[in-house]
């Protein structure tokens, strides 16, 4: 038992499982809740995390846990940013301390983390169709349990979630969706006589009603119809006055709500009710993200997730190095946009959901007809900016590397097929750090170097992102254009004027002699730094800033395999497919046995949580890894592990 805990919490100190939390009684389950929304705060402020999220959901997850026997029955989460209080019930409470750290607990759903996990999920709207997978197994080996899919408002802005619940009516398996609504503009539905008609309608009383009647009009021939009909509108009337539930109901799902999702007795005995309801069914809850924490609450945006903070003043009590005083990345990228939208009529930014994430709030702020938010819908956002293209307007796509790899079709079909000017700014390219193996941007350069009339291009500092943005706005115009680049703070160089790049060529910015490495996008500035180690060990270094991905800067590369016999690319992704297969393509088909390859880039396993600088000396794509590999690799050594940094 954990002392400190013991003499803080009345109950949670002893809670290490739901059968641990089954033995509160009911009328107590609100001093849980209070003590797990306390345990959070105190948390995640001295770890980082996501916040609001998690406190908004307490009751919720209290009261899943205490009707449901989990893990027997299936709770499929959504995202994950929700699952905090889940974490803390389910025998992680000790463990939080630990989360998104390297070797610590993950900040989302993960199958190999814990039982009660029963679906990983880092990406958004995935719950209902994996839940009714699920039901659907386990009506096929006939099993008897049953399966949730807890889902947030904003997930439900996903295509893929109305996908899976279109097939759910279809299938009409015994399923329950859990819509966790955020919106604040709803919360005038959340009243006693709503609570008390949904009660009504799912008792026991009413359902044998119901059945009593339809059976009874169906043995009347020529008005029973009729009567059927009647009925199910005068019902269907008093529901919709009283619920915004007719969408739902319209796709076959027995709707209940909205509920008060901080009742936490409230929500237990409306579980307990709708529990045994044959068929799918949806609960509607109303929460506050970020409830219990006054900081939160105020500013939605900004406690989403957090780093290491004062919990009484909600500042940062990170030390900033003199390389953290830098920009970040995605905000030199918004303040090039809003520049470029003032020096061009036609030019938009397009955002799923991330407008602060990606930098394009500035834009939202200064110019709100040229900023489209279309929520969490990266495949409609794509095809959305290849209607624009169509018609003469220049949208600017930001999207995560990670969520982009969700519409790689309307890439390819929608924009590259048409020779659409849509460009992509490809942020959190790369390693991501704590946000682990469902963030980490390691795809991009492979899915998309495969598809045709496509530019893809990476930056060395925050000038030549600003560059490359330019070039693509007024320059690269026939074409869709990639431009990929980091999470985190920028190298901190002086911003000019932008200036156009010449499309598909390269810099060299070191010579040497024993071989060159290529590098890419953030790798340019670590392989300068590795240059100079080999220096220290009289290696003589090329260092080339290959910020064209393709096409490739073809006579640079003649000129480099005529110099150098061996030759090393350096990316942050993943090495199947990236740019070094790109090199190798290239040196196959013009220098067939005459150049010596070495491909160094992100390793073909699951890359965990952690810090970027923590992981990528994992991998060796420091500046210290980068050099051992070229030491490795002009000296025929067979396995890396033997330069391992570890």
């Amino acid at each position: 038992m954990n002392t400190l805990l013991s003499s803080k919490y009345q109950y949670l100190h002893s809670i290490n499982s739901p059968s641990d939390l089954k033995k509160v009684p009911i009328n107590e389950l609100h001093i849980v809740c209070n003590e797990i929304r306390e345990f959070l705060i105190d948390t995640i402020t001295q770890t980082g995390g996501h916040l609001g999220s998690g406190l908004g959901s307490v009751e919720l997850i209290v009261a899943l846990h205490y009707v449901y026997n989990t893990p027997t029955d299936k709770l499929v989460f959504d995202t994950g940013h929700q699952s905090y209080p889940h974490k803390v019930i389910t025998g992680r409470r000790d463990l939080m301390h630990t989360i998104r750290k390297k070797g610590g607990i993950s900040g989302f759903l993960k199958r190999s983390e814990s039982e009660f996990d029963c679906f990983g999920a880092g990406h958004a709207s995935t719950s209902i169709s994996a839940a009714l997978g699920i039901a659907t197994a386990r009506d096929l080996q006939k099993k008897d349990f049953k399966v949730l899919a807890i889902i947030g408002d904003g997930a439900m802005t996903g295509g893929l979630a109305f996908e899976g619940m279109n097939n759910c009516g279809v299938q009409k398996r015994d399923i329950t969706v859990v819509l966790n609504d955020n919106n604040v503009s709803i919360d005038p539905n959340v009243s006693a006589l709503s609570s008390y008609f949904n009660e009504l309608f799912a008792s026991n009383r009413m359902q044998r009603l119901r059945q009593n009647v339809w059976e009874l009009t169906g043995k009347m021939e020529g008005i029973g119809d009729r009567l059927r009909k009647a009925l199910s509108r005068i019902e269907g009337g008093v529901k919709s006055i009283i619920t915004p539930g007719s969408l739902f109901e319209a796709m076959g799902f027995n709707y209940f709500g909205p509920l008060n999702g901080h009742n936490v007795q409230q929500l237990v005995k409306m579980f307990r009710l709708i529990k045994d309801s044959p068929g799918p069914v949806l609960v509607h809850i109303i929460t506050k993200k970020g409830k219990g924490y006054s900081l939160a609450e105020k500013d939605i945006r900004h406690f989403h997730a957090i780093g290491k903070i004062d919990k009484d003043t909600g500042c940062s009590t990170n030390i900033s190095s003199q390389k953290d005083l830098a920009p970040e990345y995605y905000k030199v990228f918004g303040k090039a946009m809003v520049e470029l939208c003032r020096m061009n009529p036609k030019l938009v930014g397009i955002t799923a959901a991330m407008a602060e994430g990606t930098g394009l709030d500035e834009l939202e702020r200064e110019m709100p007809e040229r900023f489209f938010d279309v929520g969490i819908a990266e495949g409609h956002a794509v095809t959305f900016a290849a209607g624009l293209a169509s018609e003469g307007i220049i949208p600017v796509c930001a999207i995560y590397s990670s969520f982009l790899q969700r519409a790689f079709d309307n890439i390819a079909h929608d924009c590259s097929l048409q020779s659409l000017h849509v460009i992509f700014a490809i942020d959190r390219a790369g390693i991501v750090g704590s946000d682990g193996s469902t963030h980490h941007g390691l795809l991009d350069l492979a899915f998309l170097r495969c598809i045709s009339k496509i530019i893809i291009a990476a930056p060395k500092d925050e000038q030549e992102l600003r560059d490359l943005l330019y070039s693509a706005v007024f320059y690269y115009t026939q074409c869709p254009v990639a431009i990929r680049f980091p999470r985190g703070c920028s190298l901190g160089v002086k911003t000019e004027y932008m200036k156009q790049i010449s499309l598909g060529t390269w810099e060299i910015l070191k010579e040497g002699s024993d071989l060159a490495i290529l590098a890419v996008g953030n790798m340019v500035n670590e392989s300068i730094e590795a240059a100079a180690i080999l220096e220290n060990n009289n290696i003589s270094a090329t260092v080339v800033n290959a910020r064209f991905i393709k096409p490739l800067d073809e006579k640079m590369l003649q000129l480099l395999c005529s110099k150098h016999k061996k030759i090393m690319t350096v990316e942050e992704g993943t090495v199947a497919g990236g740019f070094g297969s790109a090199i190798g393509e290239y040196i196959a088909a013009n220098h067939r046995g005459k150049i010596e390859l070495f491909l160094h880039g992100v390793p073909e396993k699951i890359i965990e949580h952690g810090s970027q600088s923590e992981l990528l000396k994992e991998i060796n794509l420091d500046s210290e890894g980068i050099a051992k590999t070229a030491i490795a690799f002009l000296e025929e050594k067979s396995s890396l592990s033997l330069i391992t940094t570890s």
